[in-house]
């Protein structure tokens, strides 16, 4: 009897599952699992100081918008955001100006990727400037890192307390040379004082994550994929072992890579160190018109050819990294400043933004083509 019921409610369940499955049969591939979801990301750490400059954002239907909702809407799924130690310089990229931005992009149902400079301004693959409290400790590696440690852990115990916790960390921005320099950079890396930094940090996040029970995946993010081959080679001999992305900056025109061959280091690196990877830094100009007194730093030479600098041209680039990053098994392409657009605020260089033909608006602040990049992000 128990053997005829089971046969029976198993002939049942089959025949639920199948008119269940004709019903919904307006899309028969198989769902994305949740874990090969793609990260459409966009870094919007100037938002914030370009509405205060009076900037207003449209969609590609010109309605105005909130920024954040624009991408959103648009298929964006992680918001990156910088932060800098102590700027006086200006009153953005500190905690509360990279607090109200994570705010506005949990509001929106997007995940965080904090991106820490360890800087009090830009740190990049020419600078990696120590902070100036720090700066009496530069010497001392170990009290070194236990200033790093702990302004890493207390940042995220402040953004926990919040409930704003970011879903990525950042240990360091494009950090080709050793952290935590002073002026001209030093050249060989010391890894025994880089390791022993970069491990402190990154056992900040690890306590945190643990202690507030909520994973946070850590990225080590280098400028340019061939740089990225000899660094995390270096720092895996040196005991950097403990992070779960390789995060690059990827721009052609620095870069020895096309997209044509692309590939090879992106799959290399995934395959060595078995980590994730996604660009958490790329753009494209749309045009080579200036709106602004303030010099683009991407022109002529950001272009490749077939791309050309126009909005199609820059969707085109964006869908092709895409797929190159996809096929070698990367998980996410990240654009930087899409809304850094013109306005009559200044940067430290002059009047306007540098980046005005790079963005994702055009010269009246409305979407280009390239957001339609974000449209795959609808699917995940």
């Amino acid at each position: 009897m128990i053997r005829l019921f089971l046969k029976s409610l198993l002939i049942f369940l089959l025949i639920l599952n199948s008119c269940s499955s004709d019903s919904n049969n307006t899309d028969t591939s198989p769902p994305t699992p949740s874990n090969e979801a793609f990260y459409y990301g966009a870094d919007l750490s100037y938002v914030n100081e370009m509405e205060d400059c009076g900037a207003v954002y449209y969609n590609a239907n010109n309605t105005q918008k909130d920024p954040f909702q624009i991408f959103k809407e648009a298929g964006t799924n992680l918001v990156r955001v910088r932060l800098w130690h102590n700027p006086t310089w200006t009153n953005y990229s500190n905690f509360n100006d990279v607090k109200t931005t994570i705010q506005r992009a949990k509001a929106q149902g997007m995940k965080v990727l904090l991106d820490f400079h360890y800087s009090d301004t830009w740190a990049d693959p020419s600078h990696q400037d120590i902070p100036a409290a720090w700066l009496p400790e530069i010497n001392n590696t170990e009290a070194l890192g236990n200033l790093l440690y702990n302004y890493t852990y207390d940042t995220l115990n402040s953004l926990s307390d919040l409930n704003l916790l970011p879903d990525f960390v950042q240990v360091g921005n494009e950090i080709n040379a050793m952290i935590l320099q002073e002026g001209a950079l030093e050249w060989p890396i010391d890894w025994n004082r880089n390791s022993f930094l970069i491990n402190k940090g990154i056992q900040a996040v690890r306590d945190i994550s643990d202690e507030k029970n909520k994973n946070i995946d850590i990225m080590l993010h280098i400028a340019q994929p061939e740089n990225a081959l000899w660094w995390f080679e270096q720092a895996t001999e040196n005991g950097v072992t403990d992070f779960d992305w390789i995060a690059l900056s990827y721009y052609p025109q620095w870069s020895e890579y096309g997209l044509d061959n692309l590939q090879t280091p992106l799959t290399t690196l995934i395959n060595t160190y078995n980590k994730r990877l996604m660009i958490v830094e790329t753009a494209y100009p749309f045009t080579l018109t200036d709106a602004d007194s303030a010099g683009n730093i991407l022109g002529n030479d950001a272009l490749i050819t077939g791309y050309p600098a126009t909005q199609q041209g820059q969707l085109n680039y964006l869908n092709q990294l895409q797929t190159v990053v996809k096929n070698a098994g990367g998980e996410g392409v990240v654009y930087w400043e899409p809304a850094w657009v013109s306005t009559n605020c200044s940067t430290q260089w002059g009047q306007g933004s540098h980046w005005d033909n790079a963005t994702l608006f055009d010269h009246d602040n409305k979407a280009t083509l390239g957001m339609q990049f974000f449209n795959g992000g609808l699917n995940n």
